[in-house]
């Protein structure tokens, strides 16, 4: 049987965010029955923890999903937020930052793909309602990364900016987490890919609304 497992942050962990809906990986399980689906992600996980998460992935695992970078974003919200204040010193942290992420997602997605398992990672959405327009547009150097990374190793990309674009596919408990709305789009997006994408292919291919 094969069988996928999610690694990463509340994008998947997100049953909290859903009280009277169906969670991501309830959905997973249910659109895709003859799959096993396990939830290895952790609400509030950056990407250096995700490392962490590795040993907790079954061991009969098939096909993996990564979604991370949306934590460390937050973690440094606050540069983000004051780029327009100091902007020649912000822009210089900025870049301190997007380093830093680099070096932690290389070092995570260097642990994950030593299991040899067809491995898909997400981006970051940045359609999050209410959120300041020059804080969602400083996530692009934080997707920047896991776009190049994703084609330096021939990754799958599920592109969340472009599936859930609309103010419905947010939690209304946390904005930045997804809805049941959201998380429907996710799951289809991950179906898409686990069941069609050529993973021998070694192909860098970005999958977003069908």
């Amino acid at each position: 049987m094969s069988h996928v497992a999610l690694l990463g942050d509340s994008i998947f962990d997100n049953g909290l965010y859903v009280p009277r809906g169906s969670s991501l990986i309830e959905q997973l399980r249910t659109r895709l029955p003859r799959w096993k689906g396990t939830l290895v992600a952790v609400d509030g996980a950056v990407a250096s923890s995700i490392l962490r998460q590795i040993p907790r992935l079954p061991a009969d695992a098939t096909h993996l999903v990564i979604s991370a970078g949306g934590n460390d974003a937050l973690e440094n919200s606050g540069i983000l937020r004051d780029m327009e204040l100091r902007a020649p010193a912000a822009f210089q942290e900025l870049a301190d930052v997007q380093d830093q992420f680099q070096k932690n997602y290389r070092e995570m997605l260097r642990e994950v793909l030593v299991l040899r398992k067809p491995t898909t990672v997400c981006t970051i959405y940045d359609s999050i309602p209410e959120m300041p327009r020059a804080l969602l547009a400083a996530l692009s150097i934080f997707n920047d990364v896991i776009l190049r990374e994703a084609a330096r190793h021939g990754l799958p990309v599920l592109d969340l900016r472009v599936l859930c674009d609309e103010a419905r596919d947010y939690s209304a408990i946390s904005p930045i987490e997804p809805s049941e709305i959201g998380g429907v789009k996710i799951v289809q997006g991950i179906i898409e890919i686990v069941t069609a994408h050529d993973f021998a292919s070694g192909r860098c291919v970005v999958y977003g609304k069908s």
